[in-house]
Formats: structure tokens, sequence, C-alpha cells
């Protein structure tokens, strides 16, 4: 497939003109290195996207800080029901303030709970999770097994991985303190003709003090019914599977840097495309995913903030 890299000020050769104002701030095209799109995924003319659909940011008002519950979990694990029913809990009780990744994978990536076979035929694991779960296993002593996941990758007691036992009262005291050290804001625009999606992130970093930050984009599904075992080791066949993890967009497990190339007005802008992935079961619904965008310590591994972005 074709991709055109941009390293030219293509708003202006183009005659586009952005107005600054005190609400309003313009996602910088292009960048000041060169950035690299599918413009294929855009079924017209990409001078018409520079001109009429490449975002215009409104002054982020934002002051809350979000959490993110990342469920590491398998198909076959029977303790895993539970966690993701109090992660899901956590997310219905905080909304938009708590966001839940489901990735299916365990300390040495694909697991007995994460494998498949003739009863349990959907595979749920992706490279990218599989990635993050063999880098925690081998790097934080709190993943142990499944289900264990972070809250926004904070450490409590020396380690990133908690029990889930842990995630309640670990939110509640994140949410409390409301410490909000980055603000970010998203647009995404989506074309069913070619399934593909162009994502443009702006990060604002308040505190100052913050370096070597870090963005990362999970493509997640939102619900999808299928197997699973249960806590009474039953095999229920129509289990309703949340928050999916799918793929990192640019398949980069732990992101990109943002740099100094990145930054506008005091701002950074991060900018994807990519083409929206089919189901699991193969039957394609863009409706039924999102995207979490986040930005996190890539020192600590800590998540400053993450914002869900719908697609369709």
């Amino acid at each position: 497939m074709k991709k055109v890299t941009f390293i030219l000020v293509f708003a202006a050769l183009l005659g586009l003109t952005f107005l600054p104002s005190c609400d309003r701030v313009t996602n910088p095209y292009p960048p000041t290195i060169a950035l690299e799109l599918d413009t294929t995924l855009y079924p017209g003319n990409w001078a018409d996207y520079l001109a009429n659909e490449w975002p215009v940011f409104m002054s982020n008002t934002n002051t809350d800080r979000n959490i993110l519950i990342e469920d590491f979990t398998g198909h076959k694990c029977n303790f895993c029901p539970a966690a993701a029913d109090l992660a899901h809990q956590l997310q219905l009780a905080n909304p938009g303030r708590v966001h839940v990744a489901s990735i299916h994978a365990g300390v040495d990536g694909i697991g007995d709970f994460q494998s498949v076979d003739a009863e349990y035929t959907l595979n749920f694991t992706n490279p990218d999770g599989l990635y993050i779960g063999t880098w925690f296993g081998a790097n934080d002593g709190g993943f142990v097994g499944n289900p264990r996941g972070p809250v926004s990758r904070v450490t409590n007691g020396g380690v990133i991985f908690q029990s889930p036992g842990l995630w309640s009262s670990m939110t509640s005291t994140l949410l409390t303190e409301n410490n909000l050290r980055v603000n970010m804001q998203s647009a995404l625009n989506y074309y069913p003709s070619t399934k593909g999606a162009f994502l443009h992130v702006e990060v604002e970093k308040l505190d100052q003090t913050l370096t070597d930050l870090g963005i990362v984009a999970y493509v997640l599904e939102d619900s999808l019914v299928g197997d699973q075992t249960m806590s009474d080791n039953t095999h229920n066949h129509n289990y309703v599977h949340r928050d999916i993890h799918r793929k990192n967009l640019n398949n980069m497990p732990f992101g990109r840097q943002l740099t100094a190339a990145d930054l506008n007005n005091g701002k950074y802008y991060v900018n994807y495309s990519f083409v929206v992935p089919d189901q699991l079961d193969g039957n394609y619904n863009a409706a039924n995913m999102h995207v979490l965008i986040y930005v996190y310590d890539m020192a600590t591994k800590e998540i400053y903030q993450v914002i869900k972005q719908y697609i369709d």
C-alpha cells in the first residue's frame, strides 16, 4: 500500500490559513519532522482532507486525571471473570474517568490460560499485548500470573502489577488525589469505504518538570461473546468479553517518545493513520471498537493521563 511522507508545509502551499484565537489551537500539519500517514485511506483528494477535515482543537478545559486499569487475563483462567467484573464495575461507577484494557497475556506471553484448542477456539492474543506481558513478567515482581494488572502503572508495594483486590482502593486514591500533570484531547475521522481512520492527538504537559514522556494508542474491541472458564470451572460458551486489547497503533507496544519535534505553541501533536481491524470472529463492526490513548513516564512507566476515542 502506498504511503506518502510529507516534510513540507503543505498547509502553506495549499493556501490554507488557520487563525489562532483564545479558544482554538491548530493541530499543525505537517510537523517539523517527516510525518508518515497512509493517505490512500482517505477516499478522496488528500488536499481536501487537509483543507476541510484536519482538526482544530478547542482549548482543553479538562481538570480530571483519568485512570487506566490493565487487566491481564485469559479465557481459561477461572479467577479472571471476577477480576473483569470488578474492573467493569469501577468503570461504570466512574464514567469517563476509569478506563479498562483487557490484555490476554501471561507472565511468559501465551500460557495455559491464553492457549487455543478445539473448545476455546478464539485467539484473543496479539503480538503487542504479548510483548507487554512478557516485558512486565521479566521486569516487575508483581506480575506473578493471571489475573493481575496495573492501575495507571502506579507503583504500590514496590511493584507495578497488583492483585485485583487492590484495584478499588488504588483507583479511589488516584481519583481523589486527581493529580493532573498531563492533559490530552483527540479527534478521529473514520471512512467505512476504506476501513481507514485518522487519529489526531493533542498533549499538553501541565507539569513542566516531566521529562521522557511516551504516547501509546491501544485499539480495543468493546465486547465480544466467546468461551470462558468460570469461577466454578464450568465452561461458559456465551461469556461477554469486554474492552479487548486488539493491537497498538504502529505496532509499538510501548509507543513512541514525545519529542521537541512534536511541539507547536507549547503543546505536542501526534497523528496516526490505521486500518480498523476486523472483529475476532470475523464480523466487521467499527462501531464496536475504540481507541485508548495514554501518555506515560518512559522511566517509571506511570500513566499520567488516558482518554477514550470512539472510532465510529
